[in-house]
């Protein structure tokens, strides 16, 4: 191990980014966070935006910050959430601000695009689930309303690969991220040349396209300048941060399930090929890129955004405040589908749920604490019906559940989880996006040992907690009124 040579994480999540700076030593793994920083959406003329440029001002913030550090930087990574993408001229500049998933132009483009192309030919090709923002429709979407900027575009980049542009000047296409987008074909693990057609594309309107541990290019001179940082070398990770996540599972056996529990729970399990078959695309699940050469077969749950939607009318009360209500609050009154319509996006959150509960016969919501127990006993119960489908499907039998990011601090809902599923949880590292990021990193250096034998370290560094499940009778005949009231 070279202690003194550090990485740079730069994880970006749906509602948040933050800049780490990791160390791997041979007691295991130090870690500093430089700055946190929030990411918002900006809603103009009926549509929602991310601000691009306002991440890349906090990068750059971060990045100077981590120059001060007494450390020697040895490289850069990027993750951040799946499916969006930059429009990039044909001068190098960019065309407009990325539009967001969450934005509507995108309710029922997956049925629309299916009407020309058939949905089961989609899945042979890619694996992956069909949900509406994914960019394949995004695509589809854009050349039905003939936007401006998607037909100007010279260059497509996914959102990690964007900012890694903006740092290196060098386009390239990361093999996870493009995975989510549905245009990667799972066999060859390429773009897809057919469904690039269906939408007017070709491979060459991407960059270079390139696996985990791969070099992107080197800060720009202009970067150098605005950082004091020399030319470091931007790594390419694995760009898409479940799947950063997940190759920092802190697994000491192969027979896990994982479950990255943060805006969405993602829950699945590592297999060396996809899994592609009827009842897999019946229930829906996905087959995205991972590291080492693994697929990722897993299936979005509608995760805290359920929560986090009622906390903006609750004046910031805190996580400790709600919990408590919650276990004061009578157990199973209430019970929602989290992945129902009605959830995507309401108004108003708190009066979705309250109008679910009513609609399905169950007593109206009374209090808060009523709520938060609702939401976390229907994430739990919903937990178990997802991980019985993943059970069929895994190659490998399921012992135990590792849950990961910012939810694996929640120990209500994990105990609860734990309990819902009659298996232990092993909760940690919170901040699994940035040290996979970290990781993969340190293994293109040559700095470490194995994927394997890193996980089994960052066990030994991380603190985890372990949950062992209670109440199984009383958790079985909950999970039995779960399936009966949210049909």
């Amino acid at each position: 191990m070279k202690n003194s040579e550090s990485y740079i994480s730069i994880d970006l999540g749906a509602t948040s980014g933050r800049t780490i700076v990791g160390t791997f030593t041979p007691e295991g793994l130090v870690t500093k966070e430089i700055n946190r920083f929030p990411n918002h959406l900006i809603a103009v003329g009926h549509h929602l935006y991310w601000d691009l440029w306002e991440l890349y001002r906090n990068l750059l913030e971060g990045l100077r910050m981590a120059a001060r550090e007494e450390t020697k930087i040895v490289s850069i990574g990027i993750d951040t959430w799946g499916v969006d993408f930059v429009c990039v001229g044909e001068d190098g500049g960019v065309l407009r601000q990325p539009y967001a998933y969450r934005d509507p132009q995108t309710e029922g483009a997956a049925q629309r695009y299916f009407e020309r192309v058939p949905q089961k030919r989609v899945y042979k090709l890619t694996g992956i689930q069909v949900m509406d923002f994914n960019t394949l429709f995004q695509f589809d979407t854009l050349c039905r309303r003939k936007d401006s900027a998607f037909r100007a575009a010279g260059k497509f980049l996914f959102m990690p690969d964007a900012l890694a542009y903006l740092l290196t000047g060098q386009m390239v296409c990361e093999y996870t991220i493009a995975s989510t987008s549905q245009l990667v074909n799972v066999h060859s693990r390429k773009l897809e040349p057919e469904l690039l057609s269906s939408v007017g594309l070709t491979e060459d309107r991407f960059g270079r396209f390139v696996y985990p541990g791969e070099k992107v290019g080197v800060l720009t001179d202009e970067v150098q300048r605005l950082t004091g940082m020399g030319p470091v070398p931007v790594i390419a990770v694995a760009g898409h941060d479940t799947a950063s996540a997940v190759a920092a599972v802190p697994a000491d056996q192969p027979n896990f399930a994982y479950l990255s529990s943060g805006t969405w729970s993602l829950m699945g399990v590592e297999t060396t090929t996809p899994v592609i078959h009827a009842e897999a695309e019946a229930l829906n699940f996905t087959n995205e890129g991972g590291v080492n050469g693994t697929i990722r077969l897993l299936k979005n749950i509608c995760g805290m955004w359920l929560l986090e939607c009622c906390r903006q009318n609750w004046s910031d009360v805190s996580y400790s405040e709600l919990i408590a209500e919650a276990e004061q609050s009578e157990p199973f009154r209430n019970l929602i589908a989290p992945d129902d319509p009605l959830f995507a996006h309401p108004s108003d959150m708190e009066t979705a749920i309250r109008r679910y509960v009513v609609a399905h016969r169950q007593p109206a919501i009374e209090t808060r604490g009523q709520l938060v127990r609702c939401i976390f006993e229907s994430l739990a119960l919903r937990y178990r019906e997802v991980l019985a489908d993943l059970c069929r499907l895994s190659p490998h039998p399921v012992e135990i559940l590792h849950v990961i990011g910012g939810g694996s601090r929640n120990e209500l809902l994990n105990q609860w989880t734990a309990n819902a599923i009659g298996l232990p949880v092993v909760a940690g590292p919170a901040e699994a996006t940035a040290v996979g990021n970290l990781l993969v990193q340190a293994l293109a250096n040559g700095d470490g040992p194995t994927l394997d034998e890193m996980r089994k370290r960052i066990a030994q560094a991380v603190p985890l907690k372990t949950y062992v499940p209670e109440h199984p009778e009383r958790w079985s005949a909950a999970y039995r009124k779960f399936q009966e009231v949210t049909r």
